[in-house]
Protein backbone atom coordinates (compact mmCIF):
# COMPACT_ATOMS: atom_id res chain seq x y z
CA UNK A 1 0.00 0.00 0.00
CA UNK A 2 1.41 3.11 -1.14
CA UNK A 3 -0.77 5.34 1.48
CA UNK A 4 -4.12 6.11 3.09
CA UNK A 5 -5.66 9.19 1.75
CA UNK A 6 -8.21 11.32 3.01
CA UNK A 7 -10.31 12.97 -0.25
CA UNK A 8 -12.84 16.08 0.80
CA UNK A 9 -14.99 16.48 -2.31
CA UNK A 10 -18.58 17.60 -2.64
CA UNK A 11 -18.98 15.98 -5.91
CA UNK A 12 -20.16 12.27 -5.09
CA UNK A 13 -19.00 11.16 -8.99
CA UNK A 14 -15.31 13.14 -8.47
CA UNK A 15 -15.22 10.90 -5.56
CA UNK A 16 -15.62 7.60 -6.94
CA UNK A 17 -13.44 8.63 -9.88
CA UNK A 18 -10.96 9.21 -7.31
CA UNK A 19 -11.67 6.23 -5.39
CA UNK A 20 -11.27 3.82 -8.63
CA UNK A 21 -8.06 5.40 -10.31
CA UNK A 22 -6.20 5.91 -6.66
CA UNK A 23 -7.38 2.63 -5.94
CA UNK A 24 -5.43 0.64 -8.92
CA UNK A 25 -2.67 2.90 -8.24
CA UNK A 26 -2.30 1.47 -4.63
CA UNK A 27 -3.24 4.21 -2.41
CA UNK A 28 -6.64 3.19 -0.01
CA UNK A 29 -8.95 5.86 0.19
CA UNK A 30 -11.35 7.47 2.69
CA UNK A 31 -14.13 9.71 0.78
CA UNK A 32 -16.11 12.66 2.35
CA UNK A 33 -18.34 14.78 0.51
CA UNK A 34 -18.41 18.21 3.31
CA UNK A 35 -15.58 19.84 4.94
CA UNK A 36 -16.13 19.38 8.18
CA UNK A 37 -17.53 15.80 7.85
CA UNK A 38 -13.60 15.54 6.31
CA UNK A 39 -12.13 17.48 9.48
CA UNK A 40 -13.99 15.08 11.86
CA UNK A 41 -12.36 12.08 10.09
CA UNK A 42 -8.99 13.07 10.83
CA UNK A 43 -8.46 11.45 13.63
CA UNK A 44 -10.50 8.41 12.88
CA UNK A 45 -9.03 7.74 9.69
CA UNK A 46 -5.33 8.86 10.61
CA UNK A 47 -4.68 9.33 6.71
CA UNK A 48 -0.88 9.87 5.45
CA UNK A 49 -2.09 12.60 3.13
CA UNK A 50 -5.24 14.89 2.66
CA UNK A 51 -6.47 15.73 -0.57
CA UNK A 52 -9.30 18.44 -0.50
CA UNK A 53 -11.27 20.52 -3.05
CA UNK A 54 -11.46 24.44 -2.37
CA UNK A 55 -14.65 24.84 -2.98
CA UNK A 56 -17.04 23.16 -0.25
CA UNK A 57 -20.67 23.65 -0.02
CA UNK A 58 -19.87 23.94 4.10
CA UNK A 59 -16.69 24.89 4.67
CA UNK A 60 -14.20 27.05 2.44
CA UNK A 61 -10.99 24.48 1.59
CA UNK A 62 -8.95 26.78 2.43
CA UNK A 63 -10.39 26.82 6.30
CA UNK A 64 -9.98 23.15 5.70
CA UNK A 65 -6.70 23.05 5.25
CA UNK A 66 -5.63 25.24 8.03
CA UNK A 67 -7.80 23.50 10.54
CA UNK A 68 -6.36 20.30 9.28
CA UNK A 69 -2.48 21.45 9.82
CA UNK A 70 -3.55 23.35 13.12
CA UNK A 71 -4.99 19.87 14.39
CA UNK A 72 -2.25 17.45 12.68
CA UNK A 73 0.80 19.35 11.49
CA UNK A 74 2.39 15.86 10.37
CA UNK A 75 0.11 14.95 7.65
CA UNK A 76 0.18 16.90 4.13
CA UNK A 77 -2.78 18.76 2.64
CA UNK A 78 -2.87 18.87 -1.20
CA UNK A 79 -5.81 21.59 -2.35
CA UNK A 80 -7.97 20.62 -5.75
CA UNK A 81 -9.55 23.60 -7.83
CA UNK A 82 -10.79 23.72 -10.80
CA UNK A 83 -10.53 27.43 -10.51
CA UNK A 84 -6.33 27.48 -10.45
CA UNK A 85 -4.49 31.05 -9.74
CA UNK A 86 -1.84 32.84 -8.90
CA UNK A 87 -3.56 34.18 -6.08
CA UNK A 88 -5.33 31.06 -5.16
CA UNK A 89 -1.95 28.65 -5.00
CA UNK A 90 -0.60 31.77 -2.68
CA UNK A 91 -3.74 31.50 -0.49
CA UNK A 92 -3.39 27.67 -0.35
CA UNK A 93 0.07 27.78 0.73
CA UNK A 94 -0.15 30.32 3.24
CA UNK A 95 -2.73 27.91 4.66
CA UNK A 96 -0.40 25.57 5.43
CA UNK A 97 -1.08 23.57 2.07
CA UNK A 98 1.65 21.21 1.19
CA UNK A 99 0.99 21.42 -2.62
CA UNK A 100 -2.11 22.69 -5.06
CA UNK A 101 -3.50 20.52 -8.38
CA UNK A 102 -5.67 21.79 -10.71
CA UNK A 103 -8.91 20.50 -12.39
CA UNK A 104 -9.42 18.60 -14.34
CA UNK A 105 -6.94 16.02 -12.44
CA UNK A 106 -4.32 14.24 -14.56
CA UNK A 107 -4.43 10.78 -12.89
CA UNK A 108 -0.81 9.86 -12.96
CA UNK A 109 -0.13 13.29 -12.11
CA UNK A 110 -2.10 13.17 -8.72
CA UNK A 111 -0.33 9.74 -8.19
CA UNK A 112 2.87 11.14 -8.22
CA UNK A 113 1.78 13.61 -5.98
CA UNK A 114 0.75 11.70 -3.14
CA UNK A 115 3.46 9.66 -3.83
CA UNK A 116 5.87 12.69 -2.77
CA UNK A 117 3.85 13.78 0.16
CA UNK A 118 3.50 10.17 1.70
CA UNK A 119 7.27 10.41 1.28
CA UNK A 120 7.36 13.67 2.79
CA UNK A 121 5.46 12.79 5.75
CA UNK A 122 7.41 9.56 6.74
CA UNK A 123 10.81 11.24 6.54
CA UNK A 124 9.65 14.08 8.41
CA UNK A 125 8.71 11.56 10.97
CA UNK A 126 12.32 9.79 11.00
CA UNK A 127 13.47 13.29 11.41
CA UNK A 128 11.51 13.75 14.33
CA UNK A 129 12.69 10.12 15.77
CA UNK A 130 16.18 10.88 14.50
CA UNK A 131 16.11 14.61 16.66
CA UNK A 132 14.57 13.07 19.77
CA UNK A 133 16.89 10.18 19.82
CA UNK A 134 19.64 12.96 19.77
CA UNK A 135 18.38 15.05 22.49
CA UNK A 136 18.27 11.97 24.52
CA UNK A 137 21.52 11.43 23.75
CA UNK A 138 22.78 14.94 24.84
CA UNK A 139 20.43 15.38 27.47
CA UNK A 140 19.82 14.95 30.93
CA UNK A 141 16.11 15.67 32.24
CA UNK A 142 16.12 18.83 31.18
CA UNK A 143 19.76 19.55 31.04
CA UNK A 144 21.08 20.19 27.64
CA UNK A 145 24.95 19.24 25.95
CA UNK A 146 27.09 17.43 23.65
CA UNK A 147 30.60 18.42 24.71
CA UNK A 148 32.67 15.83 26.24
CA UNK A 149 32.48 17.86 30.25
CA UNK A 150 28.74 17.68 29.30
CA UNK A 151 28.69 13.96 28.64
CA UNK A 152 30.90 13.64 31.31
CA UNK A 153 28.49 15.10 33.93
CA UNK A 154 25.54 13.26 32.75
CA UNK A 155 27.53 9.65 33.53
CA UNK A 156 28.37 10.89 36.77
CA UNK A 157 24.77 12.26 37.81
CA UNK A 158 22.85 9.06 36.37
CA UNK A 159 25.18 7.06 38.24
CA UNK A 160 24.18 9.20 41.64
CA UNK A 161 20.53 9.88 40.90
CA UNK A 162 18.69 7.15 42.43
CA UNK A 163 20.53 7.08 45.84
CA UNK A 164 20.00 8.72 48.86
CA UNK A 165 23.51 10.54 49.07
CA UNK A 166 23.93 14.26 49.57
CA UNK A 167 24.94 16.10 46.88
CA UNK A 168 27.09 19.22 46.56
CA UNK A 169 26.77 21.18 43.18
CA UNK A 170 29.47 23.99 42.90
CA UNK A 171 29.31 26.40 40.00
CA UNK A 172 29.26 29.74 38.81
CA UNK A 173 25.86 32.00 38.62
CA UNK A 174 23.55 30.94 36.09
CA UNK A 175 25.68 27.56 35.47
CA UNK A 176 22.49 25.41 35.84
CA UNK A 177 22.70 24.42 39.34
CA UNK A 178 19.27 24.10 40.50
CA UNK A 179 18.07 22.75 37.07
CA UNK A 180 21.09 19.86 38.19
CA UNK A 181 19.66 19.21 41.06
CA UNK A 182 15.84 18.88 39.57
CA UNK A 183 17.24 16.67 37.02
CA UNK A 184 18.97 14.71 40.39
CA UNK A 185 15.55 14.58 42.03
CA UNK A 186 13.49 13.52 38.46
CA UNK A 187 15.45 10.33 38.29
CA UNK A 188 15.55 9.23 42.01
CA UNK A 189 13.49 6.95 43.64
CA UNK A 190 11.97 10.06 45.25
CA UNK A 191 10.71 11.68 41.68
CA UNK A 192 6.82 11.34 42.76
CA UNK A 193 7.23 13.59 46.05
CA UNK A 194 7.97 16.94 45.99
CA UNK A 195 10.88 19.12 45.40
CA UNK A 196 11.22 21.66 47.38
CA UNK A 197 13.81 24.74 46.70
CA UNK A 198 15.31 27.57 49.02
CA UNK A 199 17.94 30.04 48.13
CA UNK A 200 20.02 30.57 51.59
CA UNK A 201 20.89 33.87 50.51
CA UNK A 202 17.53 35.55 49.77
CA UNK A 203 16.11 35.35 53.44
CA UNK A 204 16.88 37.49 56.81
CA UNK A 205 18.35 35.20 59.63
CA UNK A 206 14.98 35.13 61.03
CA UNK A 207 12.58 34.17 58.32
CA UNK A 208 15.40 31.71 56.71
CA UNK A 209 15.29 29.52 59.89
CA UNK A 210 11.53 29.75 60.10
CA UNK A 211 11.41 28.68 56.11
CA UNK A 212 13.90 25.91 56.88
CA UNK A 213 12.66 24.48 60.56
CA UNK A 214 8.95 26.24 61.03
CA UNK A 215 7.26 28.08 63.72
CA UNK A 216 5.32 27.34 66.48
CA UNK A 217 1.93 29.98 66.97
CA UNK A 218 3.27 32.96 68.99
CA UNK A 219 7.04 32.21 68.49
CA UNK A 220 7.81 35.63 67.45
CA UNK A 221 5.57 39.16 66.52
CA UNK A 222 3.41 38.09 63.83
CA UNK A 223 3.46 34.54 64.22
CA UNK A 224 -0.21 33.77 64.00
CA UNK A 225 -0.51 30.32 63.61
CA UNK A 226 1.62 27.40 63.66
CA UNK A 227 3.89 26.55 59.88
CA UNK A 228 5.91 23.60 58.75
CA UNK A 229 9.03 24.32 58.07
CA UNK A 230 10.50 23.10 54.57
CA UNK A 231 12.91 20.18 55.96
CA UNK A 232 9.33 18.95 56.81
CA UNK A 233 7.41 19.90 53.83
CA UNK A 234 10.08 17.48 51.50
CA UNK A 235 10.11 14.56 53.98
CA UNK A 236 9.38 11.16 51.20
CA UNK A 237 11.12 13.69 48.68
CA UNK A 238 14.22 16.01 48.02
CA UNK A 239 15.08 19.45 49.98
CA UNK A 240 17.33 21.67 47.61
CA UNK A 241 19.21 24.62 49.57
CA UNK A 242 20.69 26.78 46.69
CA UNK A 243 23.64 29.42 47.78
CA UNK A 244 24.34 27.49 50.86
CA UNK A 245 27.39 28.77 51.29
CA UNK A 246 25.28 32.63 52.44
CA UNK A 247 23.91 30.70 55.22
CA UNK A 248 24.19 32.60 58.09
CA UNK A 249 27.06 30.90 61.05
CA UNK A 250 24.12 31.40 63.62
CA UNK A 251 21.84 28.66 61.62
CA UNK A 252 24.36 26.43 60.34
CA UNK A 253 24.83 24.38 63.49
CA UNK A 254 21.14 23.73 64.01
CA UNK A 255 20.85 22.67 60.41
CA UNK A 256 23.68 20.52 60.77
CA UNK A 257 22.32 18.65 64.05
CA UNK A 258 18.82 18.25 61.91
CA UNK A 259 20.34 16.57 59.16
CA UNK A 260 22.59 14.33 61.26
CA UNK A 261 19.65 13.25 63.76
CA UNK A 262 17.17 13.63 61.07
CA UNK A 263 14.33 15.44 63.51
CA UNK A 264 13.76 18.88 63.28
CA UNK A 265 12.22 20.89 65.97
CA UNK A 266 9.91 24.53 64.76
CA UNK A 267 11.25 27.88 66.10
CA UNK A 268 9.23 28.33 69.87
CA UNK A 269 8.37 24.54 70.05
CA UNK A 270 9.48 21.82 72.28
CA UNK A 271 8.87 18.75 70.26
CA UNK A 272 11.19 17.35 67.71
CA UNK A 273 9.44 15.83 64.49
CA UNK A 274 11.48 13.51 62.28
CA UNK A 275 11.41 13.80 58.55
CA UNK A 276 13.13 11.74 55.42
CA UNK A 277 14.16 14.11 52.97
CA UNK A 278 17.19 14.07 50.73
CA UNK A 279 19.34 16.73 50.58
CA UNK A 280 20.76 18.18 47.93
CA UNK A 281 22.84 21.87 48.29
CA UNK A 282 24.65 24.35 46.05
CA UNK A 283 26.78 27.42 46.31
CA UNK A 284 28.93 29.54 43.71
CA UNK A 285 31.19 30.80 46.23
CA UNK A 286 34.40 29.11 47.06
CA UNK A 287 33.16 26.61 50.09
CA UNK A 288 36.27 25.26 51.10
CA UNK A 289 38.04 28.74 51.24
CA UNK A 290 35.15 29.77 53.30
CA UNK A 291 35.69 26.61 55.36
CA UNK A 292 39.76 27.68 55.65
CA UNK A 293 38.87 31.21 56.27
CA UNK A 294 35.91 29.89 59.43
CA UNK A 295 32.99 31.40 57.62
CA UNK A 296 31.27 27.85 57.16
CA UNK A 297 31.26 25.13 58.94
CA UNK A 298 33.89 22.26 58.22
CA UNK A 299 31.26 19.57 60.21
CA UNK A 300 28.46 20.80 58.07
CA UNK A 301 30.69 20.63 55.31
CA UNK A 302 31.27 17.13 55.25
CA UNK A 303 27.75 16.20 55.83
CA UNK A 304 26.64 17.72 53.04
CA UNK A 305 29.80 17.10 50.68
CA UNK A 306 29.44 13.47 50.73
CA UNK A 307 29.58 13.83 46.70
CA UNK A 308 30.71 16.52 44.74
CA UNK A 309 29.44 17.94 41.20
CA UNK A 310 30.96 20.56 39.72
CA UNK A 311 28.85 22.24 36.93
CA UNK A 312 31.63 23.60 34.07
CA UNK A 313 30.75 27.33 33.29
CA UNK A 314 29.57 27.73 29.74
CA UNK A 315 32.64 29.42 28.26
CA UNK A 316 34.21 26.00 28.87
CA UNK A 317 31.90 23.99 26.74
CA UNK A 318 31.26 26.00 23.65
CA UNK A 319 30.04 23.44 21.29
CA UNK A 320 27.00 23.44 23.69
CA UNK A 321 26.32 27.15 23.06
CA UNK A 322 24.28 26.53 19.43
CA UNK A 323 23.07 23.29 20.77
CA UNK A 324 21.31 25.10 23.78
CA UNK A 325 20.68 28.55 22.16
CA UNK A 326 18.42 26.99 19.03
CA UNK A 327 16.58 24.86 22.02
CA UNK A 328 15.75 28.16 23.75
CA UNK A 329 14.56 30.07 20.41
CA UNK A 330 12.59 27.29 19.99
CA UNK A 331 11.01 27.61 23.48
CA UNK A 332 10.86 31.12 22.70
CA UNK A 333 9.00 31.04 19.28
CA UNK A 334 6.36 28.53 20.84
CA UNK A 335 6.02 30.55 23.55
CA UNK A 336 5.30 33.79 22.02
CA UNK A 337 3.14 32.40 19.17
CA UNK A 338 6.61 34.02 16.27
CA UNK A 339 7.81 31.72 13.45
CA UNK A 340 11.61 31.92 14.49
CA UNK A 341 13.37 28.74 13.61
CA UNK A 342 16.79 29.74 14.36
CA UNK A 343 19.74 31.50 14.28
CA UNK A 344 22.04 32.83 11.16
CA UNK A 345 25.40 31.45 10.80
CA UNK A 346 27.15 34.73 11.47
CA UNK A 347 24.88 35.06 15.22
CA UNK A 348 26.63 31.72 15.94
CA UNK A 349 30.04 33.06 14.98
CA UNK A 350 28.46 36.18 17.83
CA UNK A 351 27.48 33.81 20.31
CA UNK A 352 30.85 31.89 20.13
CA UNK A 353 32.96 34.49 20.53
CA UNK A 354 31.24 36.06 23.42
CA UNK A 355 32.51 34.89 27.17
CA UNK A 356 29.02 34.46 28.88
CA UNK A 357 29.68 35.39 32.25
CA UNK A 358 26.27 35.09 33.27
CA UNK A 359 26.38 31.53 31.31
CA UNK A 360 23.42 29.26 30.47
CA UNK A 361 20.67 31.69 32.26
CA UNK A 362 22.53 34.56 30.46
CA UNK A 363 22.24 32.78 26.79
CA UNK A 364 18.68 32.08 27.86
CA UNK A 365 17.37 35.46 28.26
CA UNK A 366 19.62 36.84 24.90
CA UNK A 367 17.40 34.08 22.67
CA UNK A 368 14.38 35.48 24.79
CA UNK A 369 15.73 39.15 23.34
CA UNK A 370 16.36 38.01 19.88
CA UNK A 371 13.10 36.54 19.53
CA UNK A 372 11.46 39.35 20.85
CA UNK A 373 13.34 41.85 18.30
CA UNK A 374 13.61 39.86 15.25
CA UNK A 375 11.77 40.39 11.99
CA UNK A 376 13.15 37.57 10.44
CA UNK A 377 13.09 33.45 10.42
CA UNK A 378 16.83 33.54 12.21
CA UNK A 379 18.04 35.66 14.07
CA UNK A 380 20.51 37.94 13.26
CA UNK A 381 23.49 39.78 15.46
CA UNK A 382 21.48 42.97 15.77
CA UNK A 383 18.83 41.15 17.25
CA UNK A 384 21.01 40.13 20.34
CA UNK A 385 21.56 42.58 23.55
CA UNK A 386 23.60 45.09 23.00
CA UNK A 387 26.21 43.83 25.15
CA UNK A 388 26.89 40.94 22.90
CA UNK A 389 26.57 43.10 19.76
CA UNK A 390 29.34 45.00 21.02
CA UNK A 391 31.64 42.56 22.52
CA UNK A 392 35.17 41.82 21.35
CA UNK A 393 36.72 38.60 22.88
CA UNK A 394 39.70 38.77 24.66
CA UNK A 395 40.78 35.38 23.93
CA UNK A 396 43.03 35.49 20.97
CA UNK A 397 45.22 32.44 21.54
CA UNK A 398 44.53 29.33 23.67
CA UNK A 399 45.54 25.61 23.90
CA UNK A 400 43.16 23.07 23.64
CA UNK A 401 42.92 19.20 23.44
CA UNK A 402 39.74 19.02 21.26
CA UNK A 403 39.67 19.79 17.09
CA UNK A 404 36.18 21.15 17.69
CA UNK A 405 36.72 24.45 19.96
CA UNK A 406 39.84 25.33 16.91
CA UNK A 407 38.73 28.66 15.48
CA UNK A 408 39.80 29.31 11.32
CA UNK A 409 42.56 31.22 10.37
CA UNK A 410 40.05 33.85 9.03
CA UNK A 411 38.02 33.99 12.85
CA UNK A 412 42.05 34.40 14.74
CA UNK A 413 42.79 37.27 12.23
CA UNK A 414 39.44 39.29 12.39
CA UNK A 415 40.06 38.54 16.34
CA UNK A 416 44.00 40.24 16.28
CA UNK A 417 42.10 42.92 14.34
CA UNK A 418 39.61 43.62 16.52
CA UNK A 419 42.06 43.58 19.77
CA UNK A 420 44.87 45.61 17.86
CA UNK A 421 41.68 48.44 17.43
CA UNK A 422 41.03 48.16 21.07
CA UNK A 423 44.35 48.64 22.33
CA UNK A 424 45.35 51.46 19.85
CA UNK A 425 41.34 53.05 21.01
CA UNK A 426 39.71 52.82 17.76
CA UNK A 427 42.59 54.59 15.80
CA UNK A 428 42.68 52.84 12.88
CA UNK A 429 45.48 54.97 11.50
CA UNK A 430 47.51 53.27 14.68
CA UNK A 431 46.47 49.93 14.04
CA UNK A 432 46.92 49.52 10.57
CA UNK A 433 50.63 51.01 11.55
CA UNK A 434 50.71 48.22 14.28
CA UNK A 435 49.20 45.39 11.57
CA UNK A 436 51.86 46.85 8.36
CA UNK A 437 48.74 46.97 6.41
CA UNK A 438 47.30 49.98 4.08
CA UNK A 439 44.56 52.35 6.09
CA UNK A 440 42.81 51.46 3.23
CA UNK A 441 42.71 47.96 3.21
CA UNK A 442 42.19 47.38 7.13
CA UNK A 443 39.10 49.48 6.39
CA UNK A 444 37.22 46.96 3.92
CA UNK A 445 38.41 44.24 6.49
CA UNK A 446 36.45 45.99 8.76
CA UNK A 447 33.41 46.62 6.75
CA UNK A 448 33.65 42.79 5.64
CA UNK A 449 31.74 41.21 8.68
CA UNK A 450 28.74 43.51 7.96
CA UNK A 451 28.24 42.38 4.23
Amino acid sequence: MKGHILVIEDDQAMCDMLDFGLSRRGFTICAKVSGQAGIAAISDEQPDVILTDINLPDVNGIRVCREATEKRQDIPVIMMTAFGSLETAIEAIRAGAYDFITKPLDMDLLSLTLERAVAHRKLQKQVKILSEEIERIHSFSGLLGESPLMQELFSRLQRIADTETSVLLTGESGSGKEITARALHGYSRRKEKSFVAINCSALPENLLESELFGHVKGAFTNAWQDRTGLLLEASGGTLFLDEIGDMPQSLQPKLLRALEERTVRPVGGNKEMGFDARILAATNIDIEKAVAEGRFREDLYYRLNVIKVDIPPLRKRDTDIPLLARKFVGDFAEKLGKKVTGLADSTVKRLLSYEWPGNVRELRNAMEHGVVMTLFEKIVPEDLPEKIQLHTSRSLFWETDKPAELISLEEMTERYIAYVLKMSKGNQTLASQILNIDRKTLYRRLQKPLE
